[in-house]
């Protein structure tokens, strides 16, 4: 019956019906007013349905044109497929650990909060397939279901650790009071962000480069403004995607200049879709705040959310443009990597969503530090191929003709990999 209810909740009724539901017994919970919580939540699932509605415009643009890319390298030869986020997370969810992992992820954040172990409530429970995905894997490794469900357990309280760490950072750099974003996969780019970010630091010249988007409206004029910019990247990427790739040239004309236009509207729709979110989140963590302080003086809490939420910025969606060919390059001359991307490429901008607040929103060393971030995954990913292919076909995944292997760039996660590798140590 349990497991019923949780399906009805992750799977039919999505985010954008259930995180509005949450907030309300959140609400209710802190004694909030009920007419304010109820237009607060239905803010925040509406501004949730617009920013869904423009993610997919991003990446149901950036998709084909990065598929068309892709065929300019017939020659390419790479063993395990990238199938995305959303047969990995499917996968995840299909297994035992991913049965049981709302209750098991939920009730060990209850207990975290209770002894003052973390000040973040985690409400997206539709990425704990993150913590799934770790503990099938240890499953397929171990055969134990307690190794399983304690590697869940290690990679969730990692993530709610990594976004009290970061929520100061986000609130500020993005004006989103008492947040913070314990989503499975961001939380593991903190230390890579910070590591690059510091080696940066000593790098004479290099250290000194501003890139943040008012240096570079004030440097570049209306070429800098991101609905421009936007456009600019748009069209340079259409030109290296669609160039000539059909003998009419008003069909790859036309397909150049609508991604140009669909990168522009990105770049604008965005900041106003999260404007739109905060009309409700802010009522309601001021409302949430009020209550808890009086209950336990001194103490702080946030509210995890989706990474999504921080794709508005420009920043990260210009770096997400330029790492799609990056990455592709980086496919095919990394000795050892055996994943071709495809079905996640189009999606780097969640790659580096945690990027742009913790370097103060410089494009440069966005872009640095999300090549090296798409180095990690792609040898993770690879790394990891032969274990989500043996999870998939335990499920019954029918794996795709021609490949030898499926992963997914979204599944590069290097704590899953790491808590793997850990858990053969105890395989006899």
């Amino acid at each position: 019956m349990l497991q019923y209810f949780i399906d009805f909740i992750v799977k039919d009724l999505g985010s954008t019906v259930a995180l509005p539901l949450i907030i309300i017994i959140l609400g209710l919970l802190l004694r909030a007013d009920f007419g304010k919580t109820l237009r607060a939540a239905v803010t925040i699932g509406v501004g949730f349905i617009g920013l869904g509605l423009v993610i997919n415009l991003l990446i149901g643009t950036l998709d084909p044109a990065t598929k068309a890319m892709i065929e300019r390298f017939p020659g390419i030869h790479l063993v395990s497929m990238d199938v995305g986020w959303g047969v990995a997370a499917a996968i995840a969810f299909a297994t035992f650990v991913g049965a049981i992992i709302v209750p098991l992820a939920f009730g060990v954040n209850i207990i975290m909060l209770l002894f003052g172990w973390t000040k973040t409530m985690n409400v997206d429970i539709w990425n704990f397939w993150h913590y799934a995905f770790t503990g099938s894997l240890v499953y397929i490794v171990t055969k134990s279901l307690t190794l399983a469900l304690l590697a869940s357990i290690i990679h969730e309280v990692y993530s709610l650790k990594m976004a009290d760490l970061t929520a100061k950072r986000i609130q500020e750099f993005f004006n989103l009071p008492s947040v913070s974003i314990p989503q499975g996969w961001a939380v593991t780019s903190v230390p890579i962000v910070l590591g690059i970010n510091w080696v940066i630091d000593k790098i004479p010249g290099l250290n000194k480069l501003e890139a943040d988007p008012d240096t570079i409206k004030k440097k570049l004029g209306i070429i800098g403004e991101p609905l421009i910019l936007g456009l600019i990247l748009g069209f340079l990427f259409g030109i290296v995607a669609y160039w000539g790739n059909n003998p009419d040239w008003r069909i790859w004309v036309g397909d150049i200049f609508k991604l140009a236009m669909s990168m522009a509207a990105v770049m604008l729709l965005v900041p106003r879709i999260i404007a739109i979110f905060m009309e409700g989140l802010l009522p309601f963590s001021e409302s949430a705040k009020v209550y808890l302080q009086k209950r336990f003086p001194g103490k702080e809490f946030y509210i995890g959310l989706d990474s999504a939420i921080l794709l508005g910025h420009p920043i990260t969606i210009a770096t997400s443009i330029l790492l799609i060919p990056i990455t592709l390059a980086l496919a095919i001359i990394l000795p050892g990597n055996t994943t071709l991307p495809l079905a996640d490429l189009a999606a780097t901008a969640f790659f580096v969503a945690m990027a742009a607040p913790l370097t103060r929103g410089n494009l440069i060393r966005t872009v640095i530090i999300g090549t090296f971030i798409m180095i990690v995954v792609l040898y993770t990913s690879s790394s990891l191929a032969p274990l989500l292919t043996d999870v998939a076909r335990d499920i019954g995944y029918q794996i795709p003709k021609g490949a030898t292997q499926i992963t997914a760039l979204s599944g590069g996660n290097w704590v899953a990999w790491l808590l793997t590798q850990v858990a053969k140590l105890f395989v006899h």
